[in-house]
């Protein structure tokens, strides 16, 4: 476990490089999709039209289990052809070998434990500057839903869209909690089941840009998001559209970490 010290460490942001997939990128993206395929298969249902083939996007997606980023990623660099960004927490750029990895492959630590997190957010914008894609799971952290539903989010996407002035685009996931449930650590492979994608259209956030949103406005906003990625994995989970996105704050909850331990990162 990382320890609170370490977890606090200054962390260096990637640099944005000239091609949107270079070479140490894609060298791990097929070692990854290789390991991945041994664990379970990855299928997009449907939406790839809804996605720019060039330029800049935020692919917004809900979050299950700690299988989704590897997940989404091969959806990003193999279905889209577009090579992934992700806002990813800071304890995983400390650990020997794979924060240099990470970095080197420009994905962004994000800081816990309450720090403002401006040099992040600054280095999601250089990405998006470039024409890149920036991936981000708006809850922060896995979903806290008993059912494994999207709960409300964080205003940080929201904030990153209307700041640089690109599309939002909302995914919604399911099936990687068959593989590892959620806030669990360990794996039961199953090759020949299938983790299924949809992607839906850009959310129009028209009437929020071009001016500063107070905070109502901000969670409004994000409310908006979560909503659309609802609507998404309610399709492709094939059950009802739940009426309402679970608060963990209404529950007594906390918002970072595992909340089945207790504890707070």
């Amino acid at each position: 476990m990382v320890s609170q010290k370490r977890a606090n460490r200054e962390l260096k942001m990637p640099k944005v490089t000239d091609a949107d997939r270079p070479f140490g990128m894609q060298l791990v993206a097929r070692v990854l999709g290789l390991v991945m395929r041994l664990l379970f298969n990855v299928k997009l249902v449907k939406g790839k039209e809804n996605v720019p083939a060039t330029g800049a996007y935020i692919l917004a997606g809900n979050h299950v289990t700690y299988l989704d980023a590897i997940a989404t990623a091969y959806v990003t660099f193999f279905k889209l052809k577009r090579g992934p960004h992700f806002l990813a927490k800071g304890p995983l750029f400390n650990v020997p070998l794979l924060g240099p990895m990470l970095r080197g492959v420009g994905q962004i630590p994000v800081y816990r434990n309450g720090r403002v997190n401006a040099e992040p957010m600054d280095a999601a914008k250089h990405f998006l500057e470039a024409g890149r894609v920036i991936t981000i799971f708006p809850e922060g952290t896995l979903t806290r839903d008993p059912e494994g539903w999207p709960m409300k989010g964080r205003p940080g996407a929201v904030r990153l869209a209307l700041e640089t002035d690109v599309p939002i685009i909302p995914l919604g996931q399911w099936g990687t909690e068959v593989v590892m449930p959620t806030y669990g650590k360990k794996f039961l492979p199953q090759p020949w089941h299938a983790c299924r994608f949809i992607i839906g259209k850009e959310i129009n956030l028209d009437k929020y840009r071009g001016r500063k949103l107070s905070n109502a406005e901000l969670i409004e906003t994000t409310d908006v998001v979560m909503q659309e990625i609802l609507k998404l994995t309610a399709e492709v989970r094939g059950e009802p559209v739940p009426k309402l996105l679970y608060d963990p704050r209404a529950e007594g909850q906390p918002t970072t970490g595992n909340f089945k331990k207790g504890s707070k990162k």
